[in-house]
C-alpha cells in the first residue's frame, strides 16, 4: 500500500500579493476638502482607472475613511503617490 502524505498550504494575502510582486498599496485618506467629482477625475488621471473604479473608491473612502486605490511593488507605486499629493490628496503608499 503506497501512502501519499497530502499537506495542506494555506496562502495569506500578502503571500499571494508578494507571489505576484504585489507587496505594497497604495492608500487615498479622506479629507474636507476635496469634492467627489475632484477625487474620481483625479484617481481616473493619475492612477489611470475607470470612471466606475474611481467613484467606488471616493465612495470607499468617504465612508470608512480610506482606501486602497493601487497594488504593486514600492517603485511602481511612487509615480502615483506623487501624481494624487501633487493635485492636494492625502495619500501614502503602505508596504
Amino acid at each position: 500500500m503506497l501512502l501519499i502524505n497530502h499537506q495542506e498550504q494555506t496562502l495569506t494575502d500578502t503571500d499571494v500579493l508578494v507571489a505576484l510582486g504585489e507587496e505594497c498599496k497604495l492608500i487615498l485618506y479622506n479629507d474636507d476638502v476635496n469634492t467627489f467629482d475632484y477625487v474620481i477625475d483625479t484617481l481616473v488621471q493619475v492612477c489611470h482607472h475607470t470612471f466606475e473604479q474611481a467613484e467606488q473608491c471616493a465612495i470607499i473612502v468617504h465612508f470608512k475613511g480610506k482606501c486602497d486605490v493601487k497594488l504593486g511593488s514600492y517603485e511602481v507605486l511612487v509615480p502615483y503617490c506623487i501624481g494624487l499629493l501633487d493635485a492636494g490628496l492625502s495619500a501614502e503608499i503602505e508596504e
